[in-house]
Parts: C-alpha cells; structure tokens; sequence
C-alpha cells in the first residue's frame, strides 16, 4: 500500500473504533485513535501473519499492552479480512469474542491485557523463546501506553530483554500525553522516555506517530537492528481527527458524544482491506525428544530425611532429560529452591530472571506461548508480588506450573518476611488453580512430575527444611486425592494436614493412642482440587476434624477442607490449627510450637474436641 492508502487505512481503524465504542456505549476510542496510524503501518508493511493459520510457527506476535485499546486491535482484524463488521460492533456485548479487552478467546490474541504494564513482560517471554528456544525468525511487536510506563514491571521488562539481547523485540509506545484523569508524567516529552530505555541496553527511535513514513523507517530500522531490542516512541494525539475529543482532557474510556460527526470528520466509513504479509515458511521447532532411558528419583523409605525442595530440584533435572520441551525460570534462588540441579544438566533452557518475580511469571507465560512446558520458582512469600501475573495468566488460559520454597512458619530463624503464610489462599483464588503441597521426598516427584501436563495454572508448595520419607516410590498421587495414613473403624477424630503438618499430625495420632483415643490421619496432598469424597467419609466415620496448616488461617487448608460441605451437607465438629500471631526468629520446632501448630498441639486440641 502506499503512503496515502495507509494514511486512509489509519483514518478507517479510528472511525471503526468510535463504531465499535458507540454500538457498545462504552470501551475506550480516544485510546485507539491516537495509535491508529501506528498499527496501519505495522498491518500493512511490516506484520507477518497468517490470519487462517494463527498456529503458524513463523507467525508474528502482535500484544496490546494497552488492552483498553482493543477496538484499535478489533479494527485492526476486520481490515485484514479476520472478522466482519459485523462482529466488530458486537464489541463488549454478553458472548461476543470483542470483549472489553483483548482474551484469548479469539485465536490471533496470545494472551489476555488490559491490566496495565503486563504486555510487555509476556512479550519478552515470546520473544525470549523465539531467540532461546525455538530459534525461529519471528517477530514480537508490543503496543504499550503512556500511562503505564509507570509501571514497574514493564522496567523489570525492560532490562530482562535489555541483557537477553532480543532483537526481534519491538516495543511501540504511544505517547499521546493523556491518562485517565490527566497528564501522564512525562506528557509529550520524548527524550524522557527514550532516556530511560537506552540505558537498559535497548536501540531507541522517536518520532511523529501520525507521520506514516516515519513510522514505516522507524519500523524497519527495528528489523534491521541487531543485538538490541527497538522501542519506537512516537508522539501522537489522543482521539487524532475529531475535535471533539482529541487532545482533550476528560474524554478517556467513554464512547464520543457524537460519532456520526466524528466520522464524517475522518471522512466516513471505508471498507479498506490489507494483504498482510505471510509469515516465512519455516518448520516448528523439534520437540517430543529426550532420553526414554532417565530414570526419576528414588528415596528410601524410612531413609535419610530429604527436603521437599530438594525432590524437587532433582525431580526438575530427571523431567528436563526426559522431556526436551520443559524450561525452568528462577527468580536468582536457584541454589536454595535447588532449581539449580536443572541448570546443571540443562543450561540452554533455563531462564536466570534475576529478583524480578513479576518478569518470570510474565516470561514464563510468555514462552506458554509457544507450546514450551515452563516453571517457575522462586520462595513462596516472594509470589505475592506477581499475583496479578497469575491472575492475568489464568484469563490468558496459560498453562504454566509455579513453585513455591521456603514456606510456612517452618523454615525458621529468617523470620516472617521470609515466611509464606498467604499463598494458599492467593493461588486457590485463582480460576482454574491446581494447589499442591507434598509432605515427602516421593510424593514430591509425583506431583512436579504430574503439573508437566496439567492444564492451566498448577502452583507446589515445598518445605525448606529435610522431612521424612513415608511414601514408596512407586506410590501413586493423583490429583484431586489424598492419602488416609492411619484408620480405624472406632476412629473417634480424624487429623487433616498436608505439608510439614502430616508428620506433626503422624506423631499427634500416636500421643492419642496412649489416652485411649483413636485418630484418623489424613494427608491432603492435593489443596486444589480437594478430596471431597474422602473428607465426607472422614465426617461421618468420625464426625470431628482436627485440620492443621503451617499457614494464616484464612483461605488454606482448612477453608479447603470445610468448602466440602456446602450444600446444606452437615458439618463436622472442628478445630483450625494455623498460624494466627505474627511470628519472629526460632528454630522450625520452636517456630511450629509457638504457632501451636505442633504435635502437642494437635493431640491436645483432639482430646478437647472428643472429650466435648
């Protein structure tokens, strides 16, 4: 197309958007103008795509980081022939695909935006596998926002992509001066911007974002770069080409007052189609390989006492031989979540994300993307900062696996900074979460060995400290189940735990035993989904609950274990042992004892409940 054929492209994508924003009564067009001429540019000349076949390996990655953007993306699809326009004012209603911001649900969008600075992070991921991984000539392009260059995550972004080198990254960002409520910080100034990003070793261009030929040399001095990512910065005006709204404060995330001007304003409705260019023919990365003959790992019953964390480590590095698709990201604590055992034999798919939580779940989502098998480790209390990562992972319908070290009151003198005792409830919160907490070496192996084909978000939880080995390794785990240790028929009181908890509730049983009180011993290994069957059997076997947790009391095990009994089902007489008091330094043992969540505390919190 030439200059002027892309200029009226650009002018369609807005009146398009005001379109889309008007049919729905709500959405964010003054957003969507300001990057139109932007995104004609890149549909036109420089984006590789094949609309029929969004799995094509040699496929360009297209992110909008500024998700409230969507009807420029929604646009955007109808002028290469993806949707009609018929569909495109569907936009934000009940069962639509257009929905508010962009999801996977349809199939050219990766992963779902609109909370802002996450495009970017995910986008390095993408890029990170095509250099890493896949080794594979496609390019990632991210539209990101003024406003959200106040994020830190996209800084974390920033310099992650910055020292990978990943020059087949390109970041768009469309400084059109104006937030939500105002002026965005730096408002026009570029340099500002542009300062920043050089300094975390990335190629910056700035230019006039409505000036179609610097747009399209600015674009191709990102494809021709080498060894550095590209940020185009490019000044534009928020609801460019009607008078109504652009450049005017008070008009962000609502449609125009009147579109039916706006439009003959940008000189009415057009039906521009684009040819967009086909991707290179390329083949997909060779996956499927590995060595049939590794053997996972074996602990002895009864043997030395292993950490959770350290199965873990080793389960990691048997699983990255056995299976080449698997790619390990660590938040630089891979000595201490052993994540380390799998660099050792792997180094070429493990990914050093340095004390950037937000960035290595982004990343992690990232390379999803491309059909890699990717975990993620890091401590447990350290997850909380990239909550919102997951959260938008789980809209994204990613399938990665997170674990979680060093949790719990349990891992001792370092204090409660270090202890995670909210991480239950944040990833049982999560839609679609898989929840697991091991109690033992083997037991271990099987579930980190299990979360490799689970679908969706599966989060481990694993212990610091070296515990004992109850199972054998031929024992099965499945998801959704549980293991009843100890059972009688005359069971008077049944004991929950999972995690370090089952050897504290082990030890409990038999201190019962000597006041003549017979107690079920329940592991449950599996938090989320929850053993719902044998827990019922449990309540009417015994009829009281004795649930113990090395975690705050809200949202873990307990609220698990209880959310069984809904439905007007009975519920059984019980008592929650968490760590309700905030807790200081201590060795493990002191730590369990002072947060009563001990072996005595256990078996004294049984006999009060059978002697009532």
């Amino acid at each position: 197309m030439s200059d002027s054929d892309i200029a009226e492209l650009g002018q369609q994508l807005r009146v398009d958007s005001v379109r889309a924003a008007d049919a729905a009564g709500s959405g964010h067009p003054t957003s969507s103008m300001s990057a139109a001429d932007l995104m004609a540019v890149l549909l036109a000349r420089h984006l590789h795509y094949d609309f029929d076949r969004p799995e094509h390996p040699g496929n360009d990655h297209l992110i909008f980081s500024k998700g409230h953007a969507s009807p420029l993306l929604y646009s955007a699809y109808k002028a290469a022939g993806a949707i009609s326009d018929d569909e495109l004012l569907t936009f934000r209603k009940l069962g639509s695909r257009m929905e508010g911001h962009p999801t996977p649900r349809l199939p050219w969008v990766d992963v779902a935006t609109g909370s802002l600075g996450q495009g970017l992070p995910v986008g390095v991921g993408v890029a990170l596998a095509g250099s890493r991984l896949d080794h594979l000539p496609y390019r990632t392009w991210v539209l990101c926002g003024d406003s959200e260059m106040a994020e830190g995550s996209l800084w974390e972004a920033f310099e992650h992509a910055g020292i990978e080198g990943l020059d087949h990254l390109t970041v768009i960002i469309d400084v059109n001066r104006l937030g939500q409520r105002g002026p965005t910080r730096h408002g026009w100034d570029l340099d500002a911007y542009a300062r920043r990003i050089r300094a975390f070793g990335w190629h910056t261009v700035e230019i006039d974002g409505h000036d179609i030929a610097a747009i399209d040399e600015a674009m191709t001095s990102a494809t021709t770069t080498r060894g550095a990512p590209t940020a185009i910065i490019a000044r534009t005006r928020k609801g460019r080409g009607a008078s109504e709204v652009e450049d005017r404060e008070g008009k962000h995330g609502k449609p125009l007052a009147d579109p039916d001007a706006a439009i003959r304003e940008l000189g009415g409705i057009r039906d521009l189609r684009v040819d967009v260019q086909p991707p290179p023919d390329v083949a997909p990365p060779a996956r499927g390989g590995g060595d049939p003959h590794t053997v996972l790992p074996r602990y002895a019953t009864g043997g030395d006492p292993v950490a959770t964390r350290t199965a873990f480590g080793e389960t990691l590095a048997a699983l990255g031989s056995l299976h080449d698709d698997i790619v390990v990201l660590d938040g630089e604590v891979g000595d201490s979540t052993k994540a380390q055992l799998f660099f050792a034999d792997h180094p070429e798919r493990y990914i050093e994300c340095y004390i950037a939580e937000q960035q290595m779940i982004a990343a992690a989502v990232g390379i999803g993307v491309r059909g890699w098998t990717a975990y993620a480790s890091t401590f447990a209390a350290f997850l909380t900062r990239a909550h919102d990562f997951l959260r938008m992972a789980a809209i994204s319908r990613s399938s990665i696996n997170v674990v979680g070290t060093h949790a719990g009151v349990s891992i001792g003198e370092d204090g409660p900074s270090q202890m995670a005792l909210e991480d239950l409830a944040m990833m049982r919160a999560i839609h679609g979460t898989t929840v697991l907490y091991p109690c033992d070496a083997n037991q271990t192996v099987q579930l980190v060995t299990a979360m490799a084909d689970r679908p969706g978000i599966s989060y481990l939880r694993a212990t610091r400290g070296n515990g004992p080995v109850i199972y054998g390794p031929g024992d099965a785990f499945p998801i959704g189940g549980s293991k009843v240790l100890r059972s009688h028929s005359d069971d008077q009181v049944t004991l929950i735990a999972a995690g370090i908890t089952v050897h504290e509730a082990l030890t409990a049983a038999d201190q019962l035993v000597a006041d003549g009180i017979r107690a079920r011993v329940i592991d449950l290994y599996s938090v989320k989904p929850v053993d719902t069957q044998t827990l019922r059997t449990a309540a009417a076997d015994t009829g009281r609950f004795v649930v113990v947790e090395d975690h705050h009391p809200e949202g873990g095990l307990a609220d698990a274990v209880m959310e069984s009994f809904g439905n007007g089902l009975p519920t059984p007489r019980h008592t929650r042992l968490a760590v309700h008091t905030m807790p200081g330094s201590g060795t493990p043992a002191e730590q369990l004892e002072a947060a009563g969540i001990s072996a005595p505390a256990i078996a004294a919190a049984a006999r009060k409940l059978v002697a009532t």
